[in-house]
């Protein structure tokens, strides 16, 4: 096996500027009691103007007073976690995010469908760069020794034990997320000030002084490490459903002004589709308001999970929505998430670049006109032709075909109502066909149609009371 480890250095803060308008701007994650607040994590522009992580906030004011302050929470880096790892997931069969951040996947059994190591990598990384994540990538025989390397140096790539082992024996013991038995992850500055500087002077030590002095963790550490001992870890399985929440900071009261978070939320439930290999038919945009909200409903006639088909849906629906108070946070809920299976185009398709298939086509009418304005004429059993066809549901494609007789060929235009024809030289083409019927309904109706040829040779669908010729009656034309 070879296992990748993604190491996310600033996880709690890309996870506050991916979703941030500006993020160039100075920006800080704070937390801590009230009478002792003080800096998380710092973006690139604040950390410019001399701001730095553990700083007080008064201090920070003090250099920097337009910096803009969001709460650090805690619960908000794993529900992020385990977003990338559903990303992951797309890549690997065997993910795990048990480790605080940081992401491993095995990736041997990946390069027959991405392509050798490296081309493996470029492919993390720019998916990595799109959905925003600063991020080290190292590949290793054995998953502690990737989040080792990882962390050491980014890039960092052996393939062989042998190798591996070399590279480790020269790893730091402080750099070697040695565990501890007290818990407090103190073991490699213990070992450090006792003048065991590498995990190959470590190794070299007896292995009972070791488990006395820091507890079997070490070695079963250790052990897992060099691939000396099997490592279980726990593998990640995808959620059945996608809830996704992003808190604006700020009152919105404009549908323009939702449009960044909401393409954010979209671009993640695109990526979270793909992980399942699924699609979505419907689900809810929730507009979040002080004690109260303002669902959004968006409903598909088939599964999609293309994110621009799905970002422009949604703001189709969201721009028809009224917004009765300030929008504080969106929320997006996703619970039907049937199969998707993609459409089957031709191997030489001749439709232009830009234009749209049909069934993109179709929900982007339904989302801009409504439900009830795109509608199909089906056929039925009538043969009055102002009776023989129906409005059906866009779907609906079978019902009306199987009751329908087969009939000689109609216009393509036909008159609301018939009006008289008038021209001194009309040509028969075919007919008459004769039509009798609606004496059920009181309707009735004893025509003989023909197909007829006008002098400008226009072809028209005129019909004459039964046995007369002569009183033509339009009722449509032929193209």
């Amino acid at each position: 096996m070879l296992w990748a480890c993604i190491h996310l250095p600033q996880l709690a803060l890309d996870a506050v500027l991916r979703r941030t308008p500006d993020p160039a701007r100075p920006l800080a994650l704070v937390s801590g009691p009230a009478h002792l607040r003080q800096l998380h994590a710092v973006n690139e522009a604040a950390a410019q103007a001399g701001l730095k992580p553990g700083m007080r906030l008064s201090a920070a004011h003090a250099l920097l007073s337009d910096v803009a302050l969001v709460e650090h929470d805690a619960s908000a880096d794993a529900r992020w976690q385990r977003f990338l790892a559903a990303w992951a997931y797309r890549h690997s069969s065997q993910v795990s995010a048990q480790w605080p951040g940081a992401i491993v996947l095995e990736v041997r059994a990946s390069f027959r469908l991405f392509g050798p190591w490296p081309r493996f990598e470029a492919r993390l990384r720019e998916e990595l760069d799109g959905l925003g994540f600063s991020h080290r990538i190292a590949l290793a025989p054995t998953p502690r020794a990737a989040r080792v390397f990882a962390g050491l140096r980014d890039g960092f790539a052996v393939a062989s034990a042998a190798a591996m082992h070399e590279a480790l024996a020269r790893v730091p013991v402080r750099r070697a997320a040695l565990p501890d038995r007290n818990g407090d992850g103190e073991a490699g500055e213990r070992l450090h000030r006792m003048g065991v500087r590498t995990l190959g002077a470590l190794r070299a030590l007896p292995r009972d002084g070791l488990r006395r002095r820091f507890g079997s963790e070490l070695l079963d550490h250790l052990d897992r490490l060099h691939g000396d001992a099997d490592d279980p870890l726990a593998c990640y399985a995808p959620p059945d459903h996608f809830d996704a929440r992003i808190e604006l900071g700020y009152e919105v009261e404009s549908h323009q002004a939702l449009l960044f978070p909401l393409r954010r939320l979209v671009g993640d439930l695109a990526t979270y589709l793909s992980v399942r290999d699924g699609g979505v038919q419907r689900f809810v945009l929730r507009l979040e308001h002080e004690q109260t909200h303002t669902g959004v409903g968006v409903g598909l006639l088939a599964a999609e999970r293309e994110p621009g088909v799905l970002f422009e849906l949604t703001r189709s629906r969201l721009e028809q929505a009224a917004i009765p108070k300030p929008v504080v946070a969106v929320r997006l809920l996703a619970r039907e998430l049937p199969p998707f299976v993609p459409a089957s185009r031709d191997l030489f398709d001749a439709r232009p670049a830009q234009a749209l298939p049909w069934p993109q086509l179709r929900e982007r009418l339904r989302a801009r006109l409504g439900d009830d304005a795109v509608w199909r004429a089906a056929p039925t059993g009538d043969p009055r032709p102002e009776l023989a066809w129906r409005r059906a549901g866009v779907t609906d494609d079978a019902l009306g075909a199987q009751v329908a007789p087969r009939r000689p060929p109609r216009p393509a235009w036909l008159l609301d109502k018939p009006v008289p024809l008038r021209n001194s030289r009309l040509r028969i083409v075919s007919g008459p066909e004769r039509l009798e019927s609606g004496w059920w309904d009181g309707d009735d109706a004893r025509r003989d149609y023909y197909v007829i040829e006008t002098s400008q040779g226009q072809h028209a669908w005129a019909f004459a009371p039964v046995g007369e010729q002569g009183n033509w009656m339009l009722h449509g034309w032929f193209a």
